[in-house]
């Protein structure tokens, strides 16, 4: 069966054809309100969750099919121990499509190597968002009308941020795409996604100042900084304020220049901004709804599609201590081709050299 684990799992036909069936839900909400009648959806939520969860509820529901939820994992059989992989196998049972946030990388791709259903990735750790970023690419259609020739700043938490780290992967895929990476020294993009970013010739800059970038941006992305990815508490009160985004900021931007945001909101976006008609997040989350429902509809009615894992090799543990290998009892495996001598981790991509690893 097909999974989407990360956003390159669809290719840009496939996105266009999502984004076209969610403006023909907004032009025919009736066409679809029954098309999944007897489908079920599950839930499993490893991480707390409001919009992302409701919004895969809600798309289900308005499909016409139904939804078993666990919003709690902490009180489910994985608090007795059960592997991630065998509650997918059960679950997998009782329903058509299961979405799923972890809050450890690879968790993903763990589930799907398991599943007897399609696994969607809610977001697993720091990793990946493919849905969110299926949000962002509506909304940058519907708002700006094309994903050509855009200048895309990316602001905040792009270390830990899951939702950058998808959306430049869908981006790549444009034409003269350019990204401006704002964000202090401690929250910097990984390298696996510098590496993604150079091996495609991208156009990219990394800058501190905010002020200085909004200038040129025609698609602005605000991030919170993540309290729950840091291991010392110090080190993210020291970053947690490091850019807010008021309407005296705005005044720098161009005039079309729209403001996206993955939400929760906590201080990067001044409630002033909300009046500003470019300030676009709220209505990213009603295109979330809309394009959960078509990608849903895309899974569950696709029999004979087929998800096509690259070719991998065994090694030692993943480096990265969020790695869901560190976690659960998984063969560590790595992706067959190498990037300048490194090799990227099959669950959470973090690159490394096999030789070093005992």
């Amino acid at each position: 069966m097909r999974h989407v684990l990360d956003i390159t799992d669809l290719n840009v036909k496939e996105v266009d054809e999502l984004v076209a069936t969610a403006e023909d839900i907004v032009r025919n909400p009736a066409k679809y309100a029954h098309i999944l009648a007897g489908k079920k959806l599950a839930t499993l939520f490893y991480e707390p969750s409001t919009r992302t969860r409701m919004s895969f509820e809600a798309a289900m529901l308005e499909l016409g099919g139904s939804v078993i939820s666990c919003a709690d994992m902490s009180r489910s059989s994985a608090a007795k121990g059960e592997t991630l992989g065998d509650t997918v196998r059960v679950v997998g049972n009782y329903v058509d499509v299961i979405a799923m946030r972890h809050p450890y990388e690879g968790a993903a791709y763990a589930a799907a190597l398991k599943s007897p259903v399609p696994v969607i990735n809610a977001g697993d750790g720091g990793h990946c968002h493919p849905t969110q970023t299926l949000a962002d690419l509506l909304t940058i259609h519907r708002e700006v009308g094309r994903f050509d020739n855009l200048t895309v700043g990316l602001c905040g938490d792009l270390k830990y941020g899951r939702t950058v780290h998808s959306l430049i992967n869908a981006m790549l895929r444009y034409k003269n795409v350019k990204f401006v990476l704002i964000s202090p020294d401690e929250l910097k993009l990984p390298s696996y996604v510098l590496e993604t970013l150079d091996k495609a010739h991208a156009k990219y800059e990394e800058i501190p100042d905010l002020e200085k970038a909004i200038v040129d941006l025609d698609v602005l992305y605000m991030t919170r900084v993540q309290k729950e990815r840091f291991d010392d508490e110090s080190e993210y009160n020291r970053v947690k304020d490091c850019y807010v985004l008021t309407a005296e900021k705005m005044k720098l931007a161009k005039k079309e220049c729209i403001v996206l945001h993955p939400l929760p909101r906590v201080n990067e976006i001044a409630e002033e901004v909300d009046d500003d008609p470019r300030a676009a997040y709220f209505r990213q989350t009603l295109n979330g709804k809309l394009m959960r429902m078509a990608l849903i509809l895309k899974l569950v009615t696709e029999k004979d599609a087929v998800y096509r894992r690259e070719e991998t090799v065994s090694g030692g543990k993943c480096v990265n201590k969020k790695c869901i290998t560190h976690f659960e009892k998984l063969a560590p495996l790595y992706k067959a081709e190498a990037e300048n001598g490194m090799h990227k981790c099959a669950y959470c991509e973090t690159l490394q050299k096999l030789a070093d690893k005992k």
